[in-house]
């Protein structure tokens, strides 16, 4: 299987991620495609598309063995599923699939074509390995049931981000990091509410805990 780019985003660690592509709307993403992929006869007519799927690779979670089961984070740390009943990164191909907004197509004189994208779900140089039309009328199944997803589709927490914390981080990446914290990066389990985390974005560290439904960060360094 050949790896055709990287995608760059402002998560240098597989820890805050979002769990599923679109969570967090304002994440953004920019596709650098390897040569001979890069030529810009590869994407015509791909501009006409609002959505794509970007196929990629876990690759920081590749296991030589396999393990039929594994435990979901959602549900704690404690409920075995199926893997293939999970999107979970521990997979025989360790390959993930994420729908993404196309923001802008362009053909730069360094790179090629390269594709900036937002709603990612990526850690910052994972590799690429194939990218495809998001088609409504096929891709969409709004009755479709979602199994033990459902009961976390409304899932968020409020965030207490103290504004002289915030305005260190670049005002274009304020809602990014808010939107990631929303989502609650901590595994199920984990529920001490004097335990402070960390979660790296751009070159920050953002220090928080969270105490019932509410996150509060404690410092940017």
């Amino acid at each position: 299987m050949k790896i055709i780019g990287n995608i760059y985003t402002d998560m240098p660690e597989k820890f805050g991620v979002p769990r599923q592509a679109g969570n967090v709307p304002e994440l953004e993403g920019k596709i650098i495609f390897n040569p001979p992929y890069n030529v810009a006869e590869a994407f015509a007519g791909l501009e006409e598309f609002s959505h794509i799927w970007v196929l990629w690779q876990f690759s920081e979670s590749i296991r030589k063995d396999f393990s039929p089961t594994v435990r979901p984070p959602r549900l704690g740390g404690e409920k075995r599923k199926g893997v293939f009943a999970t999107r979970s990164p521990f997979r025989p191909n360790a390959i993930a699939m994420s729908c993404v907004k196309l923001k802008r197509i362009e053909h730069t004189k360094s790179h090629g074509t390269v594709l900036y994208v937002t709603g990612v779900d990526m850690m910052n140089g994972t590799p690429v390995l194939d990218i495809k039309p998001y088609i409504t009328y096929t891709d969409s199944h709004p009755d479709a049931k979602q199994g033990f997803a459902q009961d976390f589709v409304d899932y968020s927490l409020d965030v207490d981000f103290p504004d002289e914390l915030l305005q260190r981080i670049p005002t274009d990446k304020q809602n990014g990091i808010i939107g990631i914290l929303k989502q609650d990066p901590r595994p199920s389990y984990q529920t001490d509410s004097n335990r402070i985390y960390g979660v790296k974005y751009l070159n920050f560290d953002i220090k928080f805990k969270v105490d019932d439904q509410k996150l509060y960060v404690v410092d940017v360094i």
